[in-house]
C-alpha cells in the first residue's frame, strides 16, 4: 500500500503544443491537477520534468498553475533517470514508492518507469494521469510497465490510498477534488 511519507509524485513532460495532442486531453489534464493539488494537500514532494523545453515548450499553464514553488528538471533523455540532476532529486527525497504521471505513456513515461524499477524503486503508474497521442500506445505503454513490475492505480484510488481515513481536513479537502 502507498504511504505518504514514503511517496512522491512526477509529473513527466506535460508541455506544450505536445500535450494539446494527447488522447482525452480534457480528462488527462483534469486528473494531472487532481493528482497535483491532492499531493500538496497530503505533503508529498512533486518533481517536475519537461523533455526539450525549448523545442516542446514549458509545461501547460493549467497545470503550472498549481506548481509555482516547484521548479522543472529540463532533459533530453526519453527516460528521466538518463538526467543527472533528476536522479539527484529522487535519491534526495529519500522514498521508495513513486506515482507516475505524464506524457507520453509509451515514451518517456514507460521508459522511466522501467529504470526506476530496475533501481529498486516501487512505481505506481496513475492510469488516468498518463497518455499518448493514441489509444493503442497508451494501452501498450501501460502493458509494457505492468509486464516490467510496476502497478496501475487511478488518481482517485491513490489518494484515497495515500489517505486512509475518511476524516479530518485532508479528507474535506481530497474529496472536494475528486468531486
Amino acid at each position: 500500500m502507498l504511504q505518504v511519507e514514503n511517496s512522491a509524485l512526477l509529473v513527466v513532460d506535460v508541455q506544450g503544443k505536445l500535450a494539446q495532442m494527447m488522447h482525452e486531453q480534457e480528462q488527462l489534464f483534469g486528473n494531472l491537477e487532481k493528482m497535483v493539488r491532492g499531493a500538496q494537500v497530503l505533503g508529498l514532494p512533486i518533481i517536475v520534468t519537461e523533455q526539450n523545453p525549448k523545442g516542446l515548450g514549458p509545461t501547460i499553464p493549467e497545470l503550472a498553475q498549481f506548481l509555482p514553488d516547484t521548479p522543472s528538471i529540463s532533459k533530453m533523455s526519453f527516460s528521466c533517470c538518463g538526467n543527472a540532476e533528476f536522479m539527484q532529486a529522487v535519491k534526495a527525497l529519500g522514498r521508495r514508492q513513486l506515482l507516475m504521471t505524464g506524457i507520453e505513456t509509451h515514451i518517456c513515461v514507460y521508459q522511466t518507469t522501467r529504470e526506476l524499477l530496475e533501481r529498486g524503486y516501487e512505481v505506481e503508474v496513475v492510469t488516468d494521469a498518463v497518455s499518448s497521442r493514441t489509444p493503442a500506445n497508451k494501452a501498450i505503454g501501460l502493458q509494457r510497465m505492468q509486464e516490467a513490475g510496476a502497478r496501475m492505480t487511478s488518481s482517485e484510488m491513490a489518494l484515497y490510498e495515500l489517505l486512509q481515513v475518511a476524516e479530518g481536513p485532508q479528507f474535506k479537502e481530497i474529496l472536494k477534488l475528486v468531486k
